[in-house]
């Protein structure tokens, strides 16, 4: 829905500010993954996100994923995946729209703050379980 609106409204102005000198909209058609990688590879990028979704898919139909947080995480992760391949598969190119203007940073799109934010909170997730177990475990044997 929110590309839609970027495709219909931003697509014919090209930019518009926001919040001056912090987030403003840009139109920006990326072939590629983050930050303009593999432009030349829309094919093996569509090919890989659509197993990431099928594994992410299975995973939750046959429960292997008990935990909420997880389940959270692995439902972000495969919106924002199947949000990008419709893109790919539609239109040949992901249509990128927030740009972050007090950094040098690349323009990206809601589906990829779903991906990110999922990828990262499970890594955290994780260290923090690891050290957890390492502590839970340390105690054990004195």
């Amino acid at each position: 829905m929110i590309k839609f609106f970027v495709e219909r409204y931003l697509q014919p102005v090209g930019s518009a500010e926001f919040i001056n000198g912090f987030i403003g909209w840009n139109y920006v058609r990326n072939t590629g993954a983050a930050f303009g990688s593999f432009s030349q590879s829309t094919t093996l990028l569509s090919i890989v996100t659509g197993v990431v979704i099928i594994a992410g898919i299975v995973l939750i139909a046959t429960k292997k994923i008990k935990s909420k947080f997880y389940l959270t995480c692995a439902v972000m992760i495969i919106s924002g995946g199947l949000g990008n391949l419709i893109d790919r598969i539609l239109r040949g190119y992901v249509v990128d729209f927030i740009d972050v203007q007090f950094m040098d940073f690349a323009v990206f799109n809601f589906a990829d703050i779903l991906v990110t934010v999922g990828a990262i909170a499970i890594m955290i997730y994780v260290i923090v379980d690891m050290f957890r177990d390492r502590k839970k475990s340390g105690e054990k044997h004195e």
